[in-house]
């Protein structure tokens, strides 16, 4: 009896320490499932890919940092990664272009409008190589050339390495040689802040962030999306800040070259009451500002482009514009000789 009570208790005693093994045993299951699912999932992406992606953005910090520069005069801060030799060569080689695609529509030199051209934007080429030495910009801005071209057209467009073409079509709206220097002012500018070759720098680092984006997505969606939203968002508001800017500079030389500054606002004051009949994009939607927007920050620029131009209480001025006066009545004297050579006999 003692024996089976042994029995009976050591099946009991069994009994319990299998109860009391079974909630540990789960405890440590429940432990070693937790530790799993805290333990990270391996990563879908490679190594390598992670360099891959990390070496361009780094470098495009550094390249960013490293060619990072400040607008004369407006003190913006932008990026450019060309250099200006190489702007001048492009310059160059699109100059000659355009010199065989007008061919035939080019005034002569000797034309009156070419001679205005050419003695007004000589004067204007002379402050832009002052402004190049007081700010230190180390532009070329030798020989510069004045091309005028029969054409409807109200522009005008200048090069790299200063090459400045003028449509006729301008001399509706640029009726004096203030409101020409206005105008050949503002194109001076573009090169003296380099705008192309900031233009050029741009374009390349949207097309390069747009490539890489297949890295990521290579169905291309992300490239789809990136170009068109890239020039909505940074190439027109950055075209109309330039635009700008050139306007502001071209004031400061026109000013210094001895050209009233208050030129600029009756340039856009013609092509505003030109343009009321038609109607005009939204300035957002636009490389360039409005007239509207132009003449106001004209107005504003006003006062220091005015006391560059009274400058020695005016005495520097004075002197220079009745020179001007005297360069003019020679002009004329030697476009009514140019008339009379060509008339029939």
């Amino acid at each position: 009896m003692f024996s089976m009570h042994r029995a009976v208790l050591a099946k009991r005693l069994s009994s319990m320490a299998v109860t009391q093994k079974c909630p540990r045993s789960r405890i440590m299951a429940h432990s070693t499932q937790a530790h799993r699912a805290l333990r990270p999932s391996p990563s879908p992406i490679p190594p390598y890919m992670w360099a891959l992606a990390a070496t361009p953005v780094l470098g495009g910090v550094y390249l960013y940092f490293k060619y990072l520069e400040e607008v004369p005069l407006t003190k913006r801060k932008r990026w450019i990664a060309t250099s200006a030799e190489w702007e001048q060569q492009l310059g160059n080689q699109e100059y000659q272009n355009l010199k065989r695609q007008f061919r035939g529509k080019t005034l002569p030199k000797d034309h009156r409008a070419s001679t205005t051209v050419h003695r007004v934007g000589m004067r204007i080429a002379k402050a832009a190589e002052d402004f190049s030495k007081q700010y230190e910009l180390g532009i070329p801005l030798d020989n510069p050339t004045f091309t005028v071209v029969r054409s409807e057209q109200a522009n005008a467009f200048v090069l790299p390495g200063n090459h400045i073409f003028v449509m006729t079509g301008l001399f509706q709206f640029a009726q004096t040689e203030d409101e020409l220097a206005a105008v050949l002012g503002h194109e001076m500018a573009h090169t003296l802040a380099r705008h192309v070759g900031e233009k050029i720098s741009g374009n390349a680092a949207v097309q390069l962030v747009a490539r890489l984006s297949l890295l990521f997505d290579p169905s291309g969606t992300m490239f789809s999306i990136i170009l068109p939203t890239a020039g909505l968002l940074r190439d027109l508001p950055h075209s109309r800040t330039q635009e700008s800017e050139a306007d502001r500079i071209g004031m400061h030389l026109a000013s210094s070259a001895c050209y009233d500054p208050q030129a600029a606002q009756r340039v856009f004051q013609r092509m505003k009451d030109m343009d009321k009949s038609s109607a005009a994009p939204p300035e957002f939607l636009s490389t360039h500002p409005s007239h509207e927007s132009r003449i106001q920050h004209m107005e504003e620029w006003l006062p220091e482009t005015r006391a560059i131009f009274r400058r020695e209480e005016g005495y520097a001025c004075r002197k220079m514009r009745n020179e001007m006066a005297t360069a003019r009545m020679i002009a004329e004297q030697r476009h009514r000789d140019r008339e009379a050579r060509l008339r029939p006999q």
